[in-house]
């Protein structure tokens, strides 16, 4: 239960972490407070809410989404790149190599680059064919 980032998890914390890093889907909010729900039935949805937080600000968990559009959470947080389905708002891994090119220092206006988040946009197969 230890972590390597000198800090313990609780167990709620551990139980969200696992959940999340047993699935692809990047659940919202609500879907990972159903999932967790399971195996602490009493835990609230404003927990879930607050170790979510936890877990991103420390690094252990991601946040997707664009500015006000709901939030969905991975639980692989190395960097990789997504594709978000613009009807549905489901998001999955691309499931390729792609290499991000570097920036050249002159296009970041002074910034240190520490992170990067690539997200790509589109229309997912199930939503394509329910316009069909």
């Amino acid at each position: 239960m230890a972590s390597d980032m000198g800090f313990r998890l609780s167990k709620q914390r551990k139980v969200i972490l696992e959940e999340l890093q047993k699935v692809k889907t990047h659940p919202t909010a609500d879907e990972v407070y159903d999932m967790v729900r399971k195996i602490i039935p009493r835990i609230s949805l404003g927990t879930v809410y607050r170790n979510l937080e936890f877990l991103c600000n420390k690094g252990l968990v991601l946040k997707l989404g664009a500015p006000g559009a709901q939030k969905r959470f991975d639980g692989t947080p190395e960097p990789h790149p997504h594709i978000r389905c613009s009807v549905c708002t489901a998001v999955a891994d691309v499931e390729c190599d792609i290499t991000i090119p570097d920036i050249p220092e002159s296009c970041t206006g002074g910034y240190t680059i520490h992170s990067t988040n690539v997200e790509f946009v589109g229309i997912c197969p199930k939503c394509q064919q329910a316009k069909q």
